[in-house]
């Protein structure tokens, strides 16, 4: 089988066809190399680096299944077989990480339901956010190609910082092949699909990307600020009205309190 690139070549399955847009093996997003120190010291601790692959696992699967369900909506029959293909190896991954996750597991006795997971920003993959049923394909092509971009810049990074575990690198290496391969058809097909818009396309995917990533860590920051702010009035306020009603407790005559006879009321009515 072959397919076209943006600039007209064809080639067969296995080639890539890079363009201007299209981002080499280890290059690192600018946000990425700001947080490398976080990287680092998540991926250091053996508990995190289980959370972590288990918790791609689980991300690579669920977006091998939207990939998936992709390629049994969409029209065109070229992107039914490169979307299966797609599938195929997001749910591989998802093998991947999880077989070496529970290999490190073996090793040593983890808690993997803890609540931080190692991730300082939501979306470790990208493709948590992929919606199939009533997208045209330009849509769906411009969101893979935005999230596989994202994903092999932070693969790049975590192969690096796992050379203390060759076979956890080998899988790094491996997955971030397929990733680059992932991010250039879907950027070629994007071409072909749109090729009158195929730019801005890419650009409103990165921008919705980038607006639903503000608001989850918004969400997040004002779950921190809210649970802050509760405890400082739970500690501020509830100490002064606990004083005060036992100080009133103190006033009050020990024993049955006797009520008025004359309120009128039945001693046998409900209310």
């Amino acid at each position: 089988m072959v397919y076209a690139c943006a600039d007209g070549r064809r080639h067969s399955w296995n080639a890539v066809c890079w363009t201007r847009s299209d981002m080499a093996v280890g290059r690192v997003a600018p946000i990425d190399r700001m947080l490398r120190p976080v990287h680092q010291w998540v991926w250091g601790d053996l508990d995190r680096r289980v959370r972590k692959l288990l918790a791609f696992a689980e991300v690579e699967t669920d977006g091998g299944r939207d990939i998936l369900r992709a390629a049994e909506v969409t029209p065109d029959p070229l992107l039914r077989r490169l979307y299966l293909a797609h599938a195929i190896d997001e749910l591989h991954h998802g093998d991947l990480f999880r077989q070496r996750g529970a290999a490190l597991l073996r090793t040593r006795s983890t808690r993997v339901n803890g609540r931080f997971n190692g991730s300082p920003l939501p979306g470790g993959h990208g493709l948590d956010d992929l919606q199939i049923d009533g997208e045209p394909d330009h849509r769906l092509l411009a969101f893979l190609h935005v999230a596989e971009k994202a994903a092999a810049g932070r693969f790049a990074i975590y192969r690096q910082l796992v050379d203390d575990d060759p076979e956890t690198r080998a899988i790094f290496e491996q997955i971030l092949r397929d990733e680059v391969f992932h991010m250039n058809y879907t950027y070629t097909q994007l071409a072909r699909v749109s090729p009158q818009s195929y730019r801005q396309q890419v650009w409103r995917a990165r921008a919705s990307r980038l607006w639903k990533r503000y608001l989850r860590v918004a969400v997040t920051v004002a779950d921190l600020v809210g649970t802050l702010s509760l405890t400082i009035m739970y500690f501020a306020l509830v100490p002064p009205f606990a004083w005060l009603a036992k100080r009133a407790e103190q006033r009050e005559p020990p024993g049955w309190k006797p009520i008025a006879g004359d309120r009128g009321e039945s001693g046998t009515s409900q209310y």
